[in-house]
């Protein structure tokens, strides 16, 4: 077969937020995904290689570099690409732009923990970090909520208010306030050290971070989870791996039972009217997979 060549903007055009998120149940349906990730490092970069196989999908393998210098040079901070193979003979059957399925990935995958998670009456939304990931979350979130309004907070405040030029989203200068007033909380940071701290958190919120994604990164205290239902899109590729984690279940600030469940057993993200819930989005190439699997079917069609 010739493998069909998606780009960004002609795979993007028609794609669904809600329908993704369909996908991804589905995706979770099947048999559990094999998933094996590679990480190299060298001072702050990074060079991740993430492969799935679902029996009844398919298989994939998606490769990323993270250079946060490249800023400075006005280069992209994040490149690579992403091969996905037929289930049955092992063919390449795509290759798509590794943004396209980055931005997708990513977001949907937030978004179905705060469709099960978050109060559907959910009125401020805060995002936590004016990057890419956070333009991604603002049409993902603004799909499955609605009727809710945006906030925005940044530690550099120029890129806070190009955000809010281009979204419409009320900025915030006091992080603090922000998340106080907040329905649901999410973070896309590059932090190394917490900026969420659990003294801020009150009941009924939802929390979802997604910034972290190498075991010396968190965005939250150990407060903020210990006081919170904890639930992560994978075990596999969050428990031992991201910081968020790693580092306070093994200082014995939560335990491993803390951290409810996974996407595997979805039936179990609940939560009351009081309680507070942390989402952690490690992402996971079985969830690229299945991304990708939703835009070759919607390129086809």
């Amino acid at each position: 077969m010739t493998p069909a060549l998606i780009p960004f903007a002609e795979g993007e055009l028609g794609l669904d937020w809600l329908v993704l998120v369909e996908y991804l149940k589905n995706g979770h349906q099947l048999a559990k995904a094999e998933i094996e990730d590679l990480f190299l490092y060298r001072g702050s970069d990074t060079l991740l290689s993430r492969s799935a196989w679902i029996d009844g999908m398919g298989l994939l393998t998606k490769t990323a570099t993270v250079f946060p210098n490249n800023i400075k040079s006005g280069q992209s901070m994040i490149d690579g690409g992403v091969m996905l193979f037929d289930d049955g003979d092992g063919q390449l059957e795509a290759v798509i732009n590794f943004h396209l399925i980055t931005k997708w990935k990513t977001a949907g995958d937030s978004l179905m923990a705060a469709l099960a998670l978050a109060p559907e009456s959910a009125k401020k939304i805060l995002i936590v970090g004016a990057g890419t990931v956070g333009y991604s979350l603002f049409e993902a979130f603004s799909a499955g909520f609605p009727h809710a309004n945006f906030i925005i907070w940044n530690r550099t405040q120029i890129a806070a208010n190009t955000f809010s030029e281009k979204t419409g989203a009320k900025v915030a200068s006091d992080l603090e306030m922000a998340v106080r007033e907040a329905d649901i909380i999410l973070t896309c940071t590059m932090t190394m050290d917490p900026i969420l701290k659990g003294d801020w958190l009150a009941p009924g919120q939802h929390v979802n971070m997604i910034g972290s994604y190498r075991p010396d990164m968190r965005e939250a205290d150990d407060l903020a989870l210990q006081k919170s239902l904890v639930f992560v899109d994978s075990f596999e590729t969050t428990l031992g791996h991201i910081g968020e984690l790693k580092i306070p279940l093994e200082s014995g600030a939560i335990s491993r039972e803390h951290v409810r469940a996974d996407y595997y057993d979805l039936k179990s993200f609940k939560s009351g009217p009081n309680d507070i819930t942390i989402f952690k989005n490690g992402g996971g190439a079985h969830l690229d997979l299945m991304t990708a699997r939703y835009i070759l079917d919607h390129w086809k069609n």
